[in-house]
């Protein structure tokens, strides 16, 4: 059961002081019976909700794609910085949204947002082996052998042993860029099995996240929706 103005709210993309303020002016039934307050709680599956005689069509979660820029923490809210919630939208603002994962301030990409927990859970856990992928533009050469030992589980300087990973180089060079493949998301994972190899990560960009890519179309601080198809490439289901 959810109070009737959240309801509203998310599914007008207003805020709830605005709801207030049209449930005064206009007719809000709920199940055909007039309401006039937004305290009430009610199924979002089973109560029909009708402003002026149209349905109010209510999404219960939200899943958002962010090209994070660099510089922004993820975080739902914090007091000295700006965060990924601090840059969505107004439209698709609602209470309870985070990001699915963390990306460290410095590294740029796709970061998930949303309201559902399970469904972050889900994507999040190891033994679900959701891949997240990431391209990053090392300090210097790999090594030979590099490859293998990431295939094999990267123990980091702590002891810390990585579940197998996927390296491939893209540019070779003095200043390589290689994309990694994890299955999980350890504190600065991809740094940390790098610097175990004695290497340095300079930029590090996600580019996908299960089957998805990143939208191409997205600037660094842009949004949007993610659809049910999209969501599916994620999970792999």
């Amino acid at each position: 059961m959810e109070r009737l103005d959240k309801i509203l709210s998310s599914a007008l993309k207003i805020s709830r002081g605005d709801v207030k303020k049209l449930m005064k002016k206009q007719s809000v039934t709920v199940n055909g019976t007039l309401v006039k307050s937004g305290e009430m709680k009610i199924d979002p599956d089973t109560d029909e909700i009708r402003l002026n005689g149209s349905p109010v069509v209510y999404q219960k979660n939200i899943y958002l794609m962010m090209n994070k820029p660099e510089g922004v923490i993820s975080a739902s809210n914090d007091r000295s910085q700006e965060t990924v919630v601090d840059l969505v939208p107004e439209e698709f603002r609602r209470d309870g949204l985070f990001p699915a994962g963390r990306l460290d301030a410095d590294t740029t990409g796709f970061v998930l947002i949303t309201d559902d927990g399970d469904f972050a859970h889900r994507i999040l856990s190891p033994k679900n082996h959701v891949e997240k992928t990431y391209h990053a533009r090392l300090a210097q050469r790999l090594s030979d052998g590099d490859i293998e030992r990431f295939l094999s589980g990267i123990e980091l300087k702590d002891g810390t042993l990585c579940l197998e990973a996927r390296l491939r180089v893209i540019e070779d060079g003095e200043t390589p860029l290689v994309e990694v493949v994890i299955h999980e998301g350890k504190y600065h994972q991809v740094k940390r099995m790098f610097a175990a190899l004695g290497n340095r990560v300079v930029q590090l960009r996600r580019i996908k996240i299960g089957g998805l890519s990143l939208d191409g179309t997205l600037a660094e601080g842009e949004c949007r929706e993610i659809t049910r198809e999209e969501i599916r490439l994620i999970t792999g289901e």
